[in-house]
């Protein structure tokens, strides 16, 4: 099953290391990233699968949440088919 995780905030060191280390303690692949800096603002997204994680979506909210606390920035995981449902013009 596929998820698109969004990362916004205020730039600095260490949030691709952060989030991706969770999604390894997780067991969940990184399919696809993407991510850049707007006016000193950090932007990512990412594809990525976690039919093999080792935790339930609501623990991996938990643990993103966790990480987005600890480096001042905004995590969002949706399902992908509930993203594109509410990206689709």
């Amino acid at each position: 099953m596929n998820a698109i995780v969004t990362v916004v905030g205020k730039d600095k060191v260490g949030i691709i290391a952060g989030v991706s280390s969770v999604m390894a303690e997780l067991n969940i692949n990184i399919l696809d990233i993407s991510q850049t800096i707007m006016d000193n603002y950090f932007t990512m997204i990412m594809m990525v699968d976690f039919s093999n994680a080792s935790n339930d979506i609501s623990e991996i909210r938990k643990k993103l949440d966790q990480a987005g606390k600890n480096f001042s920035v905004s995590i969002n995981l949706q399902h992908k088919d509930v993203y594109e449902a509410m990206h689709r013009i």
